[in-house]
């Protein structure tokens, strides 16, 4: 499953620094199929440009933390991904393990059926008993936005930060919809200003990112960091932006 990519006019407004864009991607890789080899050339994109940080699958994190350390980019990590059906003890056990093992940030999908069956009691349980088990760390809520109607969604992001989420997220990248400009500028409103907002899938071009981020995303999975930081650096050493986006699809 692919998202497709987002469609964003020519950013013209001013571009931040590539280290203040840099800071606000994760840079993902979560797809099943990847090799070690595959994660450790996406470990060095992320240490090479200085992303906020790399969000690796549970088995990945061992090798990231070793890889990463020292070098600013935190590790995360997914729980409960990517369909969310595991149970709430299950979810757990899955982040005290990921904390054990060195994991500072915490991507938990929530369950999707039960918020669309209108249990939002069990959705804010959920989410507060994986706060618990991360111990501090930064616990990021994906809702898989494609699946919830505007009412389910708020109920769901009001939940979250009253489980004490740091962050609400649109999607994991592997359900038919991605990110979208509507959903960032609902999360953004519903929630407090203490609440961060995470983007993610199909968010691949520096437009993407910007348009999203004035709407009030301040964290983006994405796999096009390359693609997008150069294409910042171009336009502000002024050269010809970056027009193909051969990307990895997904997340």
């Amino acid at each position: 499953m692919s998202v497709t990519s987002i469609a964003a006019p020519r950013w013209d407004g001013p571009l931040p620094t590539p280290e203040e864009a840099a800071k606000m991607i994760d840079h993902s890789l979560l797809r099943p199929e990847l090799t070690p080899a595959e994660v450790a050339a996406g470990l060095e994109t992320a240490s090479k440009y200085r992303t906020a940080s790399v969000c690796v699958r549970p088995a990945d994190v061992t090798a990231a933390v070793a890889v990463l350390a020292g070098s600013g980019v935190a590790v995360g990590s997914v729980v409960g991904f990517p369909h969310g059906g595991a149970t709430t003890a299950a979810k757990v056990s899955e982040t005290a393990e990921l904390v054990a093992l060195g994991a500072q940030e915490i991507d938990m999908v929530i369950d999707i059926g039960r918020l669309r069956g209108g249990d939002v009691a069990y959705t804010q349980d959920e989410i507060a008993a994986v706060v618990r088990a991360a111990e501090g760390r930064t616990v990021k809520v994906i809702f898989e936005n494609a699946y919830l109607d505007d009412e389910q969604k708020v109920a769901g992001y009001r939940a979250a930060e009253a489980a004490g989420a740091a962050f609400v997220k649109t999607s994991t990248g592997f359900a038919p919809g991605g990110a979208t400009a509507a959903d960032i500028a609902l999360m953004r409103r519903t929630v407090s200003p203490h609440v961060h907002v995470k983007a993610a899938g199909g968010v691949r071009t520096l437009d993407a990112l910007l348009e999203l981020h004035h709407l009030g995303a301040t964290r983006f999975g994405a796999t096009a960091t390359a693609t997008i930081l150069d294409d910042l650096r171009g336009r502000l050493a002024g050269t010809a932006p970056l027009t193909d986006d051969d990307a990895t699809t997904g997340y």
